[in-house]
């Protein structure tokens, strides 16, 4: 076999490996024919994705297609609302999380949420950070002290609030409040940051260092995004999926869903010629 032949072979090998271990990701969060109503309302219809462990899955759609209820039965959200009824399994590392022994404060723990507009509580920028593990009792200041610097750090927040970090929470800029939502979320170390149009509200620079928080983020943690940003979407995620009128139309890889849908619905949707 000549030297040419060797390097195809092993060029062909190596994209093979790759290939079956993209096969092989983990998935941390798989939805099975999943139904919500509001009263009578049927909000979604038969939802079957799966999320994938250190990745972004972007959720993308018109508004009021179910984007946010997707994402807010991840975490059990929606318990909050009277009217609301679920069928369906929504599992977390293999378990319902709707079933009658799981624990809502356990999901939420594990599975964090980032809102549209940053929301920090009225306390100073420590004590935002610092409320998540006090919930949770830890009590000693210098592993509260540790903490509320790793998350810092984590969201890229820590080098410009160090020295302020008794001002209070209000005083940041829009930008740097949702990093700070952020850092509050990773200081109870989840597994999971949901994220629901965090960007909508932020001019392009902060929308920026978002982005690349994000994609840091996800080395460590698994992401998904609600937008109405395509270009976010294409720019930041790993996996999309199209939803419309309550129904899950089309999920795959980001360069496939935008380079190439199935559906001529979804075409039409990123094309701009929907509607």
């Amino acid at each position: 076999m000549n030297v040419l032949s060797k390097f195809k072979n092993k060029m062909n090998s190596e994209l093979k490996n790759s290939e079956d271990k993209q096969g092989e990701e983990e998935i941390l969060i798989e939805c099975k024919d999943l139904n919500l109503w509001y009263g009578d309302n049927h909000s979604l219809k038969n939802i079957n994705i799966n999320v994938k462990k250190n990745s972004i899955t972007a959720i993308i759609g018109p508004s009021g297609c179910g984007k946010s209820t997707l994402i807010r039965t991840f975490n059990r959200m929606n318990d909050i609302i009277d009217c609301c009824r679920i069928k369906g399994t929504v599992n977390f590392h293999g378990k319902n999380i709707y079933s009658s022994n799981s624990s809502n404060i356990n999901t939420r723990k594990k599975i964090g949420m980032i809102f549209q507009k940053p929301n920090p509580f009225p306390l100073s920028i420590y004590d935002n950070v610092a409320y998540g593990p006090k919930i949770h009792r830890i009590r000693n200041q210098a592993k509260l002290d540790s903490i509320v610097k790793k998350s810092l750090e984590m969201a890229v927040l820590w080098d410009e609030v160090r020295e302020r970090l008794n001002d209070s929470a209000l005083s940041l800029s829009g930008g740097q409040q949702q990093r700070l939502c952020i850092a509050r979320a990773l200081a109870i170390e989840p597994e999971v940051i949901l994220m629901d149009e965090p960007t909508s509200s932020l001019d392009p620079i902060a929308t920026a260092k978002i982005e690349d928080l994000m994609s840091e983020l996800k080395k460590k943690y698994t992401i998904v995004i609600v937008t109405h940003n395509m270009q976010q979407a294409a720019r930041i995620s790993d996996y999309t999926a199209f939803m419309y009128l309550g129904e899950l139309i089309e999920f795959g890889r980001t360069e496939q869903i935008f380079e190439n849908p199935k559906e001529k619905l979804t075409e039409n949707y990123i094309t701009g010629r929907f509607g």
